[in-house]
Formats: C-alpha cells, sequence, structure tokens
C-alpha cells in the first residue's frame, strides 16, 4: 500500500479481503519518499497479483481498483478505466505515471492494472483540483498519479521479498480484470490516526 495510508496509524492496522472478515496486519517498512509500505499478514494467499515486466507506454489502458469514500459508497472496491497519460508526473517526477482512470480518496495503495491483469503501478495520488484552479484559473479533469513499478520492485528487493514477474500478452475483459483483482485487492484501514499537531499561525 502507500505510506500515506498508514502514516499516523495508532493500534491496529486491519486488512478485509473482499468477503473475509478484517485481518491484522504488521507494518514490515515505509518508505516516505516513495510512498509506498510493506504490510504483514498472517497466512497465505491462493492468489496473488503479478508484476508486468514489460514496460508500459502512453496511451495503454489501465484499471485502477480501490475502495473510494469506503462508508459513504459502496462498501465493495470499484472499478474505473483510463489510460497511462504520462509516463512522468508532477514537475516530470519520473517515479510516477500520469493516468486518466478517476480515482478518490480511498483509491491510495490500489493496484494498476494494465489490459493483461498484471500490475503496472500502484496508485497513489490525483492533482489537487482547488490548488490548480488557485493557481491557474482552470479546472483539471482526469489527472491522476500511480508510482512505476521500478519503484515498487526496487522496495520491494530491499525489503527481501519475493514477487512474480508476468509477460502475458493476452488483452482481458475489464470485468475478467476485476474479478481476478478480488483475490489480492484489500480494503485497509486503522482504527485509529494520531491527530495531527497544530501549526502556528502568524
Amino acid at each position: 500500500t502507500n505510506a500515506h495510508v498508514v502514516q499516523g496509524c495508532v493500534g491496529d492496522i486491519l486488512g478485509n479481503p473482499s468477503g473475509d472478515a478484517p485481518a491484522k496486519l504488521r507494518l514490515v517498512s515505509s518508505d516516505e519518499t516513495n510512498d509506498l509500505a510493506l504490510l504483514q499478514a498472517t497466512g497465505s494467499f491462493k492468489d496473488i497479483a503479478k508484476i508486468r515486466d514489460k514496460a508500459i507506454q502512453s496511451g495503454d489502458s489501465v484499471v485502477a481498483i480501490g475502495y473510494p469514500f469506503h462508508g459513504l459508497l459502496t462498501s465493495d472496491f470499484t472499478v474505473t478505466t483510463g489510460i497511462v497519460s504520462s509516463l512522468s508526473g508532477i514537475l516530470n517526477d519520473t517515479r510516477f505515471l500520469q493516468i486518466s482512470a478517476a480515482i478518490q480518496p480511498g483509491n491510495s495503495g490500489g493496484p494498476l492494472l494494465a489490459s493483461s491483469g498484471d500490475v503496472v503501478g500502484v496508485v497513489a495520488a490525483k492533482l489537487n483540483a482547488i490548488k490548480f484552479v488557485r493557481a491557474t484559473g482552470n479546472i483539471p479533469e482526469n489527472i491522476n498519479f500511480a508510482i512505476k513499478t521500478g519503484a515498487l520492485r526496487d522496495f520491494l528487493d530491499n525489503s527481501v521479498v519475493p514477487y512474480q514477474v508476468s509477460d502475458a500478452k493476452d488483452e482481458l475483459k475489464t470485468a475478467d480484470i476485476a474479478r481476478n483483482a478480488r483475490a489480492f485487492t484489500f480494503l485497509i484501514s486503522c482504527k485509529a490516526k494520531a491527530k495531527e499537531k497544530e501549526t502556528a499561525r502568524n
């Protein structure tokens, strides 16, 4: 998941596999620079995500899976589609992909999947529309970001976590990608978060 998802968590971190009871997770490592966090669950999983070995390209189709506004909207995960708009993020940050697939708070840390169903990124953020409007006078549309698999693989390698890669070329229907993703997409939640310190105002 993303480091910002579990940052400030106090008490238990819970992972809710689709259809199963929440399980306690342990924070193993965190990389705030690349906004990634590794959580460990007890037990094993029948199905796991595979990371696409082939580089993603601008214009490639992508599917974002997540739990936006959980509790206000559906309790199930949501599926949005789009394309890779750019191979870099804000100010040409090459750790990120810019994507047009719609994301909201709650999508963070979810998988970004290629048309083959393999992971091509970790959903991380959307452009702050209010700040953008104040700075430019224009309302941004479909400008969202995911962490590339290069940073993800480095993070897993540094954490000594094995993973599988795939060079699958077959294109799946979005419904099939979503069905497969159900097995490896968790709703991550904190029992409570630490209160942020108030900053002094001049």
